[in-house]
C-alpha cells in the first residue's frame, strides 16, 4: 500500500541522517506529560486488495501522552487519543460521479516503547487498542446525503500495531506514526447460514503530529 511505502521511506531518511551523530549525543530519556494532536491520512484495506490514493480520507487526532523512562535511553510511551479513521470512495461512470466519505471517529489507546537514537531524534513502536465511539457516511455528486451509522452495527473495538519516528525540539516535537490495523471494521453476521462481514476491511492509518511537553 501507498500510506506503508511512503511511511518506511520517511523512517529509512531519518534513520540514515541520525545514525552519523549517535556517538556524539545524549540520549537520556526523561519522564514527560503533554499534549499532542495531528493530520489523519486514512484508508481502509482488505485482504488480497492495495489501497491506492484515491481512497485516502484526511481527519486529525489530538489528545494527551507521557513518557515514563525505564533507562536511560528507553521510555514507555502511553497516550490517549481522539483519531478520526475510514476511507473515501471516488466514483464515476454514465450514470453518476463524485464521492462517498465513510467516516469513523475513535478513543484510542497506544501503549509504546520510545527508544532515544540521539538526543532529538526517537523511533517508536508497539500496539494500540480502539473504541469506535460514532461513524457515519456522506456523499458529494450526483449523490448528496450525510447519514450516521449505527456504531453497533460495525465493530466497536480495534487494535493493531504502530510505529513511528520523532523529532524533539524541547518543548516541542514533531512526528510521524504509522498505525496498521488487525481486525475488521465490520462485524460478522450470519443470514440464511451464510455468514459475511460487512464492511470486511482493516485500518491503515497515517499521521503527522505535533506535541508539546507541559512539565
Amino acid at each position: 500500500m501507498k500510506l506503508q511505502a511512503n511511511f518506511l521511506c520517511a523512517l529509512t531518511l531519518f534513520l540514515s541522517a541520525s545514525f552519523g551523530m549517535l556517538h556524539a549525543q545524549d540520549t537520556n530519556v526523561t519522564t514527560e506529560f503533554g499534549v499532542k494532536g495531528g493530520f489523519n491520512m486514512s484508508n481502509l484495506y482488505g485482504t488480497g486488495e492495495d489501497v491506492d490514493d484515491n481512497n485516502i480520507l484526511y481527519g486529525f487526532n489530538a489528545g494527551v501522552y507521557a513518557t515514563l523512562p525505564v533507562s536511560d535511553m528507553v521510555a514507555i510511551q502511553p497516550e490517549i487519543l481522539f483519531t478520526t479513521k475510514g476511507a473515501e470512495l471516488e466514483y464515476s461512470n454514465a450514470f453518476a460521479s463524485g464521492s462517498t466519505k465513510f467516516k469513523l471517529n475513535y478513543i484510542e489507546v497506544p501503549l509504546l516503547v520510545r527508544v532515544n537514537v540521539t538526543k532529538n531524534f526517537n523511533i517508536h513502536a508497539g500496539g494500540y487498542a480502539s473504541y469506535l465511539v460514532s461513524s457515519k457516511v456522506t456523499g458529494n455528486g450526483t449523490f448528496d446525503f450525510d447519514e450516521d451509522i449505527d456504531a453497533d452495527d460495525l465493530a466497536r473495538f480495534d487494535a493493531g500495531i504502530a510505529a513511528g519516528i520523532g523529532v524533539d525540539f524541547n518543548p516541542i516535537s514533531v512526528g510521524l506514526r504509522y498505525n496498521y490495523g488487525l481486525t475488521t471494521v465490520g462485524k460478522e453476521r450470519t443470514v440464511a447460514g451464510t455468514t459475511y462481514t460487512v464492511p470486511d476491511a482493516k485500518n491503515s492509518n497515517l499521521t503527522l503530529y505535533l506535541s508539546y511537553k507541559l512539565n
